[in-house]
């Protein structure tokens, strides 16, 4: 089942891409760096099959940076106003989603949480690459996060371009020493894009 596990990362980073080339036309339009309403949505949806992708790749470093962002994915459509506009149990769903397949998927007499930082085909070294990377690639959402709540408005700032730009290439060294295809594809559109807003604000400054 390969191919299908490699179908759902395939799947979640052009739902990535496609946020990021969402928010890219509409900030090469307005000649500013711009965040809409989809971008959030995109990017919840594309975090949802990334975790189930490093589930079933079992790589502690996707999961761990996606289920760091989840939520902060949650709260810039709260500040948007589209997180109440969904259904109820949809809502309670996504919340408890990650929790579920960490506590059931790896207490299952085949897997425990010991796993989950000890893996036959991740060495030592290039598990602490990946989780770096994606602390540092998720401190980009959280200082978004913290920015939008003294703004009380959702928003991406410049620093978030370049955490994203520093995180983003860590992870692209850690895809190819893991041979993984769909983070490969996904962060050298993500590079490409973090560069063009960088010089956006810079030129909008």
């Amino acid at each position: 089942m390969t191919w299908l596990v490699y179908v759902i990362g395939g799947i979640a980073q052009l739902l990535f891409s496609a946020r990021t080339l969402l928010q890219w036309i509409i900030s090469e339009r307005n000649k500013k760096v711009l965040t809409p309403a989809l971008f959030w949505k995109l990017s919840l949806i594309a975090s949802f099959l990334l975790f189930v992708y490093g589930y079933l790749r079992n790589d502690f470093a996707i999961m761990l940076g996606q289920v760091l962002t989840y939520f902060i994915y949650v709260r810039n459509m709260q500040l948007q106003g589209e997180w109440n506009r969904m259904h109820q149990l949809v809502r309670i769903f996504i919340i408890i989603f990650p929790l579920i397949i960490i506590t059931i998927g790896y207490n299952n007499n085949k897997q425990d949480i010991y796993n989950l930082l000890n893996s036959e085909d991740i060495p030592d070294w290039l598990l602490y690459l990946g989780i770096i990377s994606q602390i540092i690639f998720t401190l980009r959402f959280v200082y978004q996060w913290i920015y939008s709540e003294r703004k009380k408005e959702s928003s991406l700032p410049l620093g978030f371009w370049m955490l994203s730009l520093l995180g983003a290439s860590l992870i692209f060294l850690y895809a190819i020493f893991r041979k993984d295809p769909i983070l490969i594809a996904g962060h050298t559109f993500g590079i490409i894009t973090y560069v063009r807003n960088i010089m956006l604000l810079r030129n909008h400054a």
